[in-house]
């Protein structure tokens, strides 16, 4: 059994990160353990979410885990093909950041709950909803698959910004 191993993660601008990732047609031992793979690489970062394309791949996986406190048992979440089947008009504002875009962040409003369906890791179809900081990082790994970022949400000055400062640090971490 290969040992689970942790990616590089692709920082913004990165092209990959625009694009649409594609459905995953059946699972695949390779699969599982790229998910397995994104979990040790997201405790490490360390985050609360991460998508495939995060990881340079262009396929429907999220993992996340948005248990935040450190003392409480981690509720790792392994999500093929999710989607938000169920939004609620009701709304919760979070300050976002983004494995992708290090050390910065902003306010997103998004739907405050959600009912996402997805394929779990035994390939079973799972459906369940979501609130709170949960909604939301579902909602913010989603859009990963989508080729959307948090930063797409802000306004076109603040997203000019953050995208500068996020090239300053790829160029700065290309030289270490």
């Amino acid at each position: 059994m290969k040992r689970m191993s942790i990616r590089p993660i692709l920082i913004h601008p990165d092209p990959r990160l625009k694009k649409v990732a594609a459905p995953v047609p059946d699972l695949s031992d390779d699969l599982r353990r790229l998910a397995e793979d994104m979990l040790e690489t997201m405790y490490d970062a360390p985050g609360i979410g991460l998508a495939a394309p995060q990881v340079g791949v262009l396929e429907r996986l999220i993992v996340a885990d948005a248990v935040k406190d450190p003392d409480a048992e981690p509720q790792p979440m392994v999500m093929f093909n999710p989607e938000i089947v169920l939004s609620s008009d009701e709304t919760n504002v979070y300050e976002e950041g983004c494995l992708s875009i290090p050390d910065q962040y902003a306010e997103v409003t998004r739907p405050a709950e959600v009912r996402v369906r997805w394929i779990d890791m035994t390939g079973e179809p799972r459906e369940a909803e979501f609130d709170g900081l949960w909604a939301t990082v579902l909602q913010h790994e989603i859009d990963h698959l989508n080729g959307k970022l948090f930063i797409d949400y802000l306004s076109p000055m603040k997203r000019q910004m953050m995208t500068r400062k996020s090239l300053k640090i790829k160029r700065e971490r290309a030289r270490v």
